[in-house]
């Protein structure tokens, strides 16, 4: 399984033949001028929640490639009326899709679309394919309910919110990687605009300093799960 990093909260997983992209913000991010959207694959576009530094590029990418729009009941319906295939999901429900299997849990945060319209509540993602399990956390403050994610998976990267204000910051995030037992993470929701800024010097030495490994991808760099 190989993870992209394409900014902000914008991920892409290819696992075998099959891209999953994950909350497409990049023609709105400046520091992501360098990704073309218009060369992106996708199969399935997963969303977390409903804000626009989630979902600006969705309709681009999903009407050029066809894919599959995956999130809560509220964000598929609100594909659905507009064309786009979705699958809808809810928290605690898993689905074994083509690439692997796919569960909602829970993430505490806000859910709306840019025009006003309610996006349901938020969530995160773990994802298991090849043998492997990878949480998405979404934007989410540190919650209790990720401790009931190692009870069903062994996980081999918990990919979690850094930049604070809107999220956890990064002495949440060594938390959060306690409660869900995964001490490789990768830090996402961060350097976007002024509120999430980091030093990642800093960010990287916390998590050293618990025996962790933080990864900081540079936009457009990859690691291999």
């Amino acid at each position: 399984m190989e993870i992209t990093f394409y900014g902000h909260a914008s991920l892409s997983l290819a696992i075998e033949n099959t891209t999953v992209l994950v909350d497409p913000f990049i023609t709105g991010n400046p520091n992501a001028k360098a990704i073309d959207i218009t060369t992106l694959k996708a199969d399935y576009i997963l969303l977390t929640h409903a804000h626009q530094d989630h979902i600006l590029d969705v309709e681009a990418i999903a009407k050029r490639t066809g894919a599959t729009i995956v999130s809560n009941y509220e964000i598929a319906t609100y594909y659905e009326q507009k064309g786009f295939k979705a699958h809808p999901m809810n928290h605690g429900g898993k689905w074994n899709f083509d690439f692997g299997t796919v569960k909602y849990v829970n993430a505490i945060h806000t859910s709306s679309f840019p025009d006003g319209t309610y996006g349901g509540q938020p969530g995160g993602f773990v994802i298991s394919a090849q043998n492997k399990s990878v949480y998405i956390a979404g934007d989410t403050a540190l919650t209790y309910d990720m401790k009931l994610i190692p009870l069903e998976y062994d996980l081999n990267l918990a990919i979690l919110p850094i930049g604070d204000n809107f999220t956890m910051g990064v002495e949440d995030a060594v938390l959060a990687s306690d409660f869900v037992q995964c001490d490789k993470v990768l830090g996402y929701h961060f350097d976007t605009f002024g509120y999430i800024e980091i030093s990642h010097e800093d960010a990287i030495t916390k998590f050293n300093a618990k025996g962790k490994t933080l990864s900081l991808l540079a936009i457009g760099e990859s690691i291999t799960v």
